[in-house]
């Protein structure tokens, strides 16, 4: 209980902090919107993705994702002002549960990311986008977004703790925004040449895009979702697992 008190305060701290700077969200919101629009009413007209929908139905699992990936960058960033700041000493000397500093970032990313999540399919549905799933598929799909976040927030937390600049802390995203260009985000796999299709289907955002473009189209999932899940599992527990041992190291 002390433990889940200590994150509750650390969390309304980190949370305060986004919220005297609303523009990070924004920020966030506004280059996946700003692509969305970019290939649904420019390049959308020249691509066929030989599914029959739209193409911002096909292409907004793909945003969602590069939302969450240049969202988590602003964890990283404000984990390494915390550590350079000497946050981490200051809390080390108190009372408080260690776990809940960490724990308070991924929580304020998780809820920061959400927001933003929603205005880009507030957006989406201004341009067009139309899905007829069930509550049960909604549902899914946020449950996916929230692994995913999870996932990529926990990388984060691994740059935040072992960068040596602000820059080097925000860098580590750009990776992670430009992976779905190379998956079935945007254009079916079997478009693209040999080598490149093989890594776009063996990579881990093509079974994640696939998995979520099937729930919102009110398809059958099939073997995607549960490759989506293995790849999301690995990689939070990864993650998880060396951003913990991380932070151990610096606060002894």
């Amino acid at each position: 209980m002390t433990a889940i008190s200590d994150t509750t305060a650390l969390t309304g701290r980190s949370l305060r902090h986004v919220l005297r700077s609303p523009d990070t969200i924004i920020t966030t919101a506004v280059t996946p919107v700003a692509l969305m629009l970019m290939f649904v009413y420019v390049f959308g007209g020249a691509i066929s993705t030989g599914t029959g929908e739209s193409y911002i139905n096909y292409t907004l699992p793909g945003i969602l994702l590069i939302t969450v990936a240049s969202g988590v960058a602003y964890t990283a960033y404000r984990l390494f002002l915390d550590r350079q700041g000497g946050i981490f000493e200051r809390f080390r000397s108190m009372p408080i549960a260690r776990s809940g500093v960490l724990w308070a970032h991924v929580l304020t990313s998780v809820t920061a990311n959400l927001v933003s999540l929603a205005l880009v399919v507030a957006v989406a549905l201004m341009a067009g986008f139309r899905s007829g799933a069930s509550a049960a598929a909604w549902l899914a799909v946020v449950g996916i977004l929230v692994l995913f976040t999870l996932a990529l927030t926990w990388l984060a937390v691994i740059a935040g703790l072992t960068a040596r600049t602000v820059d080097g802390a925000s860098a580590f995203s750009y990776p992670l925004i430009f992976l779905p260009f190379i998956s079935s985000a945007f254009v079916p796999t079997d478009t693209m040449p040999g080598p490149v299709a093989w890594f776009a289907e063996h990579q881990p955002v093509t079974s994640i895009a696939d998995t979520l473009r099937a729930l919102l189209a009110q398809q059958p999932v099939g073997s995607d979702f549960w490759v989506a899940l293995l790849w999301l599992a690995g990689i939070l527990g990864l993650a998880y697992a060396g951003a913990t041992a991380i932070y151990r190291r610096r606060m002894n």
